[in-house]
């Protein structure tokens, strides 16, 4: 019989979907995780393999590129050939990639395994957000899940910076992408003892034009923000490449949605973006990780370069953040979501986070972890966690069986998506800032090294403050999206968004 989890999971089995949870969450831990831990360990990995500072940012790039551009087919895959089935390839395959990439014995190995790490990545991750759409129907059940895996989904971000540093400093650089191999074992152990397998009904044809353009238009767009941090200031915005590959991405996209109208089983059909309330989720997704996925960066270089952190206390340091965003989310989508309207919860966090923004710009060369660093990160952890794990909720909310795994992988979209533009965007600025700096105050001489470093933490400032603009920007642009009572949602013929109507 051939596989499809369309069929969810019945209430006589609660133990059951309480191990389900376990094991989508270990995945999708596995794959946020991924997305950091490399990054304390790049330094350590480019004097083994020998390769240029320039090359360093494409181990990151190549991993962006291709779970950003295949996250849709990934999604619309998952719906058609079974969530079961999709699930365990991706996490079999990721395994696969990650021992490639820690035996890897040269740079273009390791890049290589690094864009097949994220190609099955966008495999995993919508058929795992997917398979807990299908499995909770219940709705204290399904907000305390999604309240759980968001959670998982934002910490392990975070978290994949203390286990990067932990990993590097007492083992190997290389670690950092074994380990996969253990956590995928229990995974796939899991997954073939807890997750169901159902017969497939009717299979639909998989939109080929559809992921031709999404995919190429998506790794064009990618690829276009990517390649302007690899050039100094302003100067990777004017770069044609740039300007080129940035236009054709966007052109691209827009076929793509001339080309999703016409098609009678669409890669990503438009119902899905529509609904105001999903549509919402996913710009506030998108806006939030431009606005913060360059703190990570800077921050870490700040306590690295600056305060003298080795690579374990600057992954501490981050923990903090980890752990108000796990109760932050927790909370966010077990006790407020079901009482407080969407506009008014998902903005609010996205102001607590330019809150914690605003005062992280309080750094300087002397300053202390105590002030203003932690009270920064436990602000951006409340607001953090207070808009993903709704937006992972809201952005899975209303949909039919058929389209779980599309809306799935366009939650992962808009938060790939958003943090490639925002790391390139805010590196930029960075960047920029630090030169004019040094110019304002060399006077011509050589820059001491006491002016380079207060010129970096000037850089990092008006970095922080450029996101919480961004964010602020976005709380603004989101509230009038989401639907005003939380009774409100859109089905679009699907079955009542019990999880928000607190209706069984």
């Amino acid at each position: 019989m051939e596989e499809n989890s369309r069929t969810p999971l019945t209430a006589g089995q609660p133990a059951r979907r309480w191990w389900i949870l376990a094991v989508l969450a270990t995945a999708q831990l596995m794959v946020a995780l991924d997305a950091t831990v490399v990054s304390i360990a790049l330094p350590h990995a480019q004097a083994t393999l020998h390769f240029s500072g320039a090359d360093r940012q494409w181990i990151i790039t190549a991993y962006a590129l291709t779970f950003g551009s295949l996250l849709l087919l990934g999604g619309r895959l998952a719906d058609v050939y079974g969530r079961k089935r999709l699930f365990l390839v991706g996490v079999a395959g990721f395994a696969a990639a990650s021992a490639a990439g820690g035996a890897s014995a040269s740079f273009a190995m390791l890049v290589t395994a690094r864009a097949a790490q994220g190609a099955f990545g966008a495999v995993l991750a919508p058929a795992a957000l997917s398979l807990l759409t299908t499995t909770f129907s219940h709705p204290d059940d399904r907000r305390t899940a999604f309240g759980i895996y968001g959670g998982i989904a934002t910490a392990g971000t975070t978290a994949g910076l203390l286990a990067g540093g932990a990993l590097t400093q007492y083992l190997n650089w290389r670690w950092t992408m074994f380990i996969n191999v253990a956590i995928a074992a229990a995974v796939i152990i899991g997954g073939v003892v807890f997750l169901s397998a159902h017969a497939v009904e009717a299979r639909q044809r998989v939109d080929r034009a559809g992921a031709v353009l999404g995919g190429l238009g998506l790794f064009a767009v990618v690829y276009g923000f990517a390649h302007s941090a690899t050039k100094p200031g302003s100067a990777g915005w004017t770069d044609p490449e740039t300007i080129g590959s940035i236009t054709a991405g966007v052109v691209l996209l827009v076929a793509f949605v001339i080309a999703e109208r016409r098609v009678a089983h669409p890669l990503l059909p438009l119902r899905v973006v529509l609904d105001r309330n999903r549509g919402g989720a996913y710009s506030a997704m998108l806006l939030a990780s431009i606005g913060l996925f360059g703190m990570f960066l800077f921050l870490t270089y700040y306590l690295e370069t600056i305060q003298g952190y080795s690579p374990v206390r600057t992954g501490l340091a981050f923990l903090p953040l980890t752990v108000t965003v796990l109760f932050s989310a927790g909370l966010s989508n077990t006790a407020l979501l079901p009482r407080v309207s969407p506009r008014l919860l998902v903005p609010a966090g996205l102001l607590l986070a330019a809150a914690g923004m605003a005062l992280m710009t309080g750094i300087g060369l002397h300053s202390s972890y105590a002030r203003p660093v932690l009270p920064s990160l436990l602000l951006i952890g409340l607001g953090l966690g207070m808009v993903f794990a709704p937006c992972y909720s809201l952005g899975t909310s209303g949909v039919t069986d058929d389209d779980a795994g599309v809306a799935s992988a366009t939650v992962n979209v808009s938060q790939q998506i958003g943090a490639s533009i925002g790391t390139a965007l805010l590196n930029s600025v960075a960047t920029g800032a630090a030169a004019s700096f040094i110019t304002a105050h060399a006077a011509g001489a050589v820059p001491s090294r006491l002016l380079v470093a207060q010129a970096a933490v000037h850089s990092y400032t008006v970095a922080f403050w450029v996101g919480a603009a961004i964010l602020t920007v976005a709380a603004l642009a989101v509230a009038p999206l989401l639907r005003r009572s939380v009774t409100e949602i859109a089905t679009d013929g699907a079955p009542a968004c019990v999880e928000l109507e607190g209706a069984s």
